[in-house]
């Protein structure tokens, strides 16, 4: 048994630098809204509902000069029900390992299109792009090609940046290779995004979107344009402003968009609107009160694919 000890002992003593220069980190979020909605002529109803709840884990280890190994693992939950979110996959969200240094940043794995980060994401800000008030409009193809990924962030210069992706396809059954591009610049307040995504699909899939957002004082305006082009299908336009104006622990949100018919979704046949009006309330730097009114108009007869939604919510980072 002394012998053992002593093993134990001296093993621990070894292993201890390795574990000091690495780290793990916990972290989610919950974040829950109880609503008043009513879907096109149903009769409206109360429901409680999930908006993009999170469970993460992040680690780094510094390798020395300047290099450093990380990963990402992110589970999607239903907070309304505790069920997983991405159905069988249970790291649905993010599954990812990377090197990092001065040359910039190399990425394998699964991730969410970063051309969304840098245009969309800014701009539908109020909830996060999150939950039933989260932009039901903007072309979302390449969310279907986030995973099986090969990527390169660029280090920052003089503000300018820039991402590229590539999704293999692997050759599988109705997958295809994917391309995913991003271009931004941010100084003094202002950040410019400009994107570009590709899926080699039977019908080639591809949107450009520029966005920009500028912050002065209590105010942040943002706002993007994109374009859908679909081959064999019409291509349509997208755009969405947004304002808000923070005063002490509150914001207050308000943002609107449109897009005309075509594509091959939702909206082929009609084009739409969606506007909402939001107020948060900052009890911490982790945890908010919010409420909001959103609607989507999709320009049907009979009022087919409408929706509107009144709701009051609580989110908790961690």
């Amino acid at each position: 048994m002394k012998k053992i000890a002593l093993v134990a002992a001296l093993a621990a003593v070894t292993a201890a630098p390795a574990f000091a220069q690495s780290s793990v980190t916990l972290w989610g979020r919950i974040n829950t809204t109880v609503e008043s909605q009513k879907v096109g002529n149903q009769d409206r109803k109360v429901a409680v509902e999930n908006n993009n709840s999170r469970l993460g884990f992040r680690g780094t280890e510094d390798l020395g000069g300047g290099l450093k190994a990380s990963f990402n693992l992110e589970h999607g939950l239903q907070s309304d029900t505790g069920a997983a979110s991405g159905g069988t996959q249970f790291w649905n969200r993010q599954a990812n390992v990377e090197l990092s240094g001065s040359f910039g940043t190399v990425r394998l794995g699964t991730w969410f299109p970063d051309s969304y980060f840098s245009t969309v994401d800014r701009v539908s800000n109020h909830n996060h792009d999150t939950g039933t008030s989260s932009d039901a409009l903007f072309s979302s193809f390449a969310f279907g090609f986030r995973s099986n990924k090969v990527g390169y962030f660029s280090p920052n210069m003089d503000g300018f940046s820039f991402i590229a992706s590539a999704h293999a396809g692997e050759g599988a059954a109705g997958d295809a290779r994917a391309f995913d591009l991003s271009g931004n610049y941010e100084a003094n307040g202002l950040h410019i995004g400009v994107t570009y995504a590709q899926a080699d699909t039977v019908a080639k899939r591809k949107n450009y979107t520029v966005e920009a957002d500028y912050a002065f004082g209590p105010f942040l305006l943002a706002g993007y344009y994109q374009r859908e082009e679909i081959s064999g299908a019409r291509s349509r336009d997208i755009g969405r402003v947004s304002a808000m104006y923070t005063m002490g622990q509150s914001e207050f949100h308000f943002n609107i968009g449109g897009t005309k018919s075509g594509g091959d979704g939702t909206f082929k046949n009609a084009g739409a609107s969606q506007w909402t009006l939001g107020y948060n309330y900052n009890l911490s730097k982790r945890t908010k009160l919010y409420g909001f009114y959103t609607q989507i108009d999709q320009k049907l007869s009979n009022k087919v694919g409408d929706f509107n939604s009144l709701a009051a919510g609580i989110r908790h980072n961690f």
